[in-house]
């Protein structure tokens, strides 16, 4: 797993598995716009975090598949 890919489930499933500061780094790339570190203890945002981050975890997963 590469460091991006551990940003990404670090993101979608909200269990860090590898840097923070690689995935506030992904969490801003795929909210667009800068996020407060306070903002992910908010659940509507983690909601929207998760919509946002679904095609990129499902990108990990299609390509276990191979």
């Amino acid at each position: 797993m590469n460091k991006q890919e551990a940003a990404i489930i670090s993101a979608y499933t909200g269990f860090l598995i590898g840097d923070f500061s690689d995935m506030h780094q992904y969490i801003e790339k795929v909210m667009g716009r800068p996020v407060w570190t306070h903002e992910m203890a908010n659940k509507g945002f983690m909601k929207e975090l998760r919509e946002a981050a679904k095609p990129d975890f499902i990108s990990i997963h299609e390509s276990l598949k191979d």
